[in-house]
């Protein structure tokens, strides 16, 4: 009887499917449940999906740069660059387009496959000057055959068509939260307004990068309704990333308690169970995680993170300890453009696929 048992304890629980279905119809009772799962099942259940539809050894490096500082109008109540908060982040100009390249080239030779630039302004009205140079930053880092994304508050659909056209790969704009919980976080732009431009980046053919932050204030409720509001989108975002607050001196969540690790670890492999093909970013915050935690996160789905010098305007882990650590534990980085959904947006897909077509009929 002992060896039958340990026997059985080898076998994966038939009751916890090892694929789960892209959907598209998702309500929050169904996602409150995964969420509730206890822990050690939900990771198991999310490992088993991240392996159907992701190779587990593979994990993306991504630099965020920010090019334009603080001064921005919102009242975001996390972030340090709303000009309605005393913090120590100072409002800058938009950099000049070469120490842009040069850190996009920095950040390739450290193995980052994606450069992100993030400005802090509410929208482009009235910057026309500075969008064109922006445009100008995205070809150029396009052209180093890296992946390209930015965020820059509200995008028009002409505006989203522009950076495509330029050879935009994603765009960033994050939900933060749950529709309910919104409003305590955020007054000066609405819920719609954010989805508005979630859908103008969709139209345009651009990859959207949309997650949110952990440790506003908010209840386990809105973390299953944020990932409801995107899981039910007519694309699944192709990134999700995952945020763990940093309190910041002068804003109004200053004295906000770190998130507990188990949430953070809940988060990921919900989300993961849910956004089957997406990729799962280990945002700000990450620092503060052990090389174990970190390790975990991986397990629970997520396969991507920031690293670098830092992120916007908070810490981050640096290449140099980022590619010890994945070497430690077996992980390489992803080439660009590796992930379908991003190939398939950049014409990458088909033309590979016919290049393995003409390998197969010569051999």
């Amino acid at each position: 009887m002992i060896a039958a048992r340990r026997s059985l304890a080898t076998h994966a629980n038939p009751t916890i499917p090892a694929e789960q279905p892209t959907r598209h119809s998702w309500s929050k009772d169904e996602i409150q449940t995964i969420y509730d799962t206890p822990l050690l099942d939900l990771v198991f259940r999310a490992a088993s999906v991240h392996r159907v539809h992701h190779d587990p050894s593979r994990i993306q490096l991504c630099t965020l740069m920010n090019i334009k500082t603080g001064g921005c109008s919102e009242d975001c109540s996390y972030c340090s660059q709303s000009s309605r908060y005393s913090t120590p982040t100072k409002a800058s100009r938009l950099v000049d387009i070469e120490p842009v390249l040069e850190a996009a080239r920095k950040a390739k030779e450290n193995g980052s496959t994606r450069f992100c630039m993030g400005a802090a302004w509410r929208d482009l009205a009235g910057r026309k000057r500075g969008f064109e140079k922006i445009l100008t930053m995205v070809r150029e880092v396009r052209g180093m055959g890296m992946e390209v994304c930015t965020t820059l508050g509200m995008l028009s659909p002409e505006q989203a068509r522009q950076l495509k056209n330029a050879g935009l790969t994603a765009y960033n704009h994050n939900l933060d939260t749950s529709r309910e919980y919104y409003p305590q976080v955020i007054t000066t732009r609405s819920y719609d307004e954010r989805l508005d431009t979630i859908t103008a980046v969709r139209e345009a053919g651009i990859s959207v990068c949309s997650g949110g932050i952990l440790g506003l204030g908010e209840q386990d409720k809105d973390r299953v309704g944020l990932i409801w509001e995107v899981a039910n989108m007519p694309e699944h975002p192709e990134s999700f990333p995952v945020n763990a607050l940093v309190p910041i001196e002068g804003t109004p969540l200053e004295e906000n308690e770190p998130v507990p690790y188990h949430t953070l670890i809940r988060t990921i492999a919900t989300a993961r169970v849910v956004l089957p093909t997406t990729i799962i970013r280990l945002a700000a915050g990450r620092q503060t995680l052990s090389e174990t935690e970190q390790a975990m996160c991986f397990m629970a789905g997520a396969n991507a993170v920031f690293t670098g010098e830092q992120m916007l305007t908070t810490p981050c882990s640096p290449w140099d300890e980022d590619k010890a650590m994945m070497g430690r534990w077996g992980l390489e980085g992803m080439r660009s453009f590796e992930q379908s959904s991003v190939a398939r947006k950049e014409g990458r897909l088909l033309a590979r696929e016919e290049q393995q077509e003409k390998v197969a009929e010569v051999i």
